[in-house]
This record gives C-alpha cells, structure tokens and sequence, in this order.
C-alpha cells in the first residue's frame, strides 16, 4: 500500500495534526520543521519523529518527503506554498492561502504548469455542521438553495504578531468556504462595505479603520449570492464560524452560541412548528477507523494546552481528520483535492477583494478568471 510521507511545517497549531498523520492508514508522519530547537525536540521526542528541521530550505531538499502541510503564520503561507511546489512537493496549507491576488494566481499556475497538488486546509467545509447541511442539500430535503449567509468573528485581542488591526476581510476563508463551497460555485464578483472603527492605534498598522466588513457575492453560473460577516476587534461577540442555508423547502441556521443546537425551520407548517432544534451528528463514520476519534477531541494534549484557535473554535467542528484524508485521499487517486489551487484561490480573493471594495466605498471586484473552476 502507497503511503504519502508528510512533512509538518509549523508547531503550534500543525500539531494538532501530528497524530492524525500518524495513524492514517495511507500516511507516514515523517519529519517536522520549526525555527527554535527547543521546541521542535520537545515534540519530536513526544511523536517519536526522527526526522526534524529548523531550516524550511533544507526540509525541502529532502527527496523523501511527499508532501509539506504548512501550519505557520499567515504573511509566510504564500511564500512557504511556491517554494515548496517549486520543489517538487505537493502542498496543504492552512488558511488562507495568501495575502495577494499575484501570490494566489502564482501558486495556480505553479500547479497548473507542474500537475503537483494544491489544497487549503479550510476547516469550516469539513466541520460536521457543514456536513450535515451538506447531506440536507443531496437529500433534496432543501429544495432549491435560495440565499446563503455566513459569519467569522473573532476577539483577536492580546494575539501577537501581524494580528493587531489585521482587516477583517483578509481572513475570510471560514466565511467565504461554505457559501461557495455549498452549491459548488465560484464567486464572480463582489461589493464590501465596512461599519464602525477598531482603535485609533491599530488603524495605522495596514491603514484599515473598519471593526466590521459586510459582503455581498454574486455566484458564477447561478442565481444565488451570498452575504459574508467579518469583524476581529472591538466588537462584542462570542467566536462563531457559522452557514445559515435558506432553501425552498427546509433553511438550516447554525447555532448562535457555542453549545446550542442548530434550527432546522420547515416550510409550509403551521407557524409555532416552523422552527425545530436539530443535534448535528458526527461524520467520523466517513473516515478510516484509525483517525475517527479525532472527530470528537482535541489531538495535540502536550502540556495539556491546545493552539488557542483550535479550544476558541469549538474543535474547528471536528474537521481536522477530515481534512488530512480529503488531501491523502486525492493524492492516492491521483486527482485534485477539495477545494484545489484554484478553488482556494477564489475563496482567498474574495476576500482579499472584499476589503479592496471596502475601502473604495463598496465598489464592485471581479474575481480573475484564472480562479474559475475548469
């Protein structure tokens, strides 16, 4: 049996991924890459992996590894994913996938030019919620999908780094990816408007001054659009990745507070039975049985402290198995994985866009065409 040999870039919030990889029937977790030594020993020595880097150049020069899985911050994504298809590797990376329009279209043709595989590691298309609304939507249980609407916001005070006054569009991929990602739809173009202001110290640091960003898709090929909602600082708000799904038959809308259940809502009865609190299942019973735990609990328990993103997420809904075997999946039948180079281009410019449309007033951007689906 093929087994894909993974390199992990990234520590803190890629070893939630480092079991997962271990106990993957067609992976073999086969080196890690992190700059402080310290730290990349401690784990090593946790996960029994022998081989580890501190010089992502090196890792690259090393004709055993397969694949690299890129878990660090968001300015190096782009950078890390060229150099790495550049080499000859095939590439997962965390969102998003870049923080320009150029380094998007320069990882597409990269794949396109070399056939090397390409997918951005979006949490919220593989989460069980997701999941469920999916099956809803197979079932024909829907009808037909007449508007869908999604929101990311986040409290990212006290991150550090890039993080403070980050616009809160350029993030967008946990919003973007279930409303395009649902109906299988690229975005064609979009209009964004920003609400309010985050504090006057943070404005300067990428001369954004909106607390809020608000969007409208329009989808390719289709008579929907989307409403997107994003905010990072200075805005009351509990951490929610949610899709709200409006169908002519049955809409489903994503709990509003961590914990709750979702509502399903019925057309057609009576008014007081409309609305009926559903409880999501899991979907480990798609995955290998090896990892189907992994749906449920946390993954990476050293020191008993989970990456922040991973305990305010909610688990990022169980998705992460999900994710690993999505990628391995498509590298083992030698096709592309969901969503690829250029799916993950669309969702990542729509957003990068969004923003660009914000500080214009809310003009309209239309995505390049080289991010359209073949």
């Amino acid at each position: 049996m093929t087994k894909f040999r993974a390199a992990i870039v990234g520590l803190g919030f890629g070893a939630e991924f480092i079991p997962i990889y271990q106990r993957h029937p067609d992976a073999e977790m086969f080196a890690i890459c992190q700059r402080n030594q310290d730290s990349l020993d401690r784990i090593g020595d946790a996960f029994g992996i022998e081989r580890r880097y501190t010089d992502y150049a090196e890792l690259l020069k090393d004709p055993d590894v397969d694949f690299v899985h890129i878990n660090t911050p968001i300015p190096d994504h782009a950078a890390m994913s060229i150099a790495a298809l550049e080499a000859g590797k095939h590439v997962a990376c965390t969102v998003p996938m870049a923080t320009s329009v150029e380094d998007c279209r320069r990882i597409v043709e990269l794949c396109d030019r070399t056939g090397l595989k390409y997918m951005m590691m979006e949490t919220v298309v593989f989460s069980r919620e997701f999941l469920f609304v999916q099956d809803l939507l197979r079932r024909g249980d829907l009808g037909k999908l007449q508007f869908l609407q999604a929101s990311h916001q986040q409290d990212m005070d006290g991150w550090p780094g890039y993080w403070p006054g980050l616009p809160p569009m350029h993030y967008a991929t946990h919003c973007v990816g279930p409303v395009l990602g649902l109906p299988r739809k690229d975005a064609e173009y979009v209009s964004c408007f920003g609400s309010g202001t985050i504090r006057d110290e943070m404005i300067p640091i990428y001369g954004s001054p909106f607390a809020v960003e608000t969007a409208h898709i329009k989808l390719r090929d289709s008579d929907l659009s989307a409403r997107i909602i994003r905010s990072l600082f200075d805005t009351a708000r509990q951490y929610r990745e949610s899709i709200d799904v409006y169908g002519s038959k049955q809409a489903f809308e994503w709990p509003l507070v961590e914990g709750e259940k979702a509502v399903l809502h019925t057309a057609k009865k009576p008014e007081p039975e409309i609305p009926e609190r559903v409880e999501v299942p899991d979907y480990a019973h798609l995955l290998p049985e090896p990892i189907q735990a992994f749906t449920t609990k946390g993954v990476y328990d050293l020191d008993a402290n989970e990456h922040l993103s991973f305990t305010q997420g909610g688990g990022h809904g169980g998705s992460h198995p999900h994710l690993v075997h999505e990628f391995l999946s498509a590298l083992l039948e030698a096709r592309d994985p969901w969503p690829n180079a250029r799916q993950s281009a669309n969702w990542t410019c729509v957003g990068i866009l969004a923003h660009e449309s914000a500080m214009e007033g809310g003009v309209r951007k239309d995505l390049p065409d080289w991010t359209f689906s073949k």
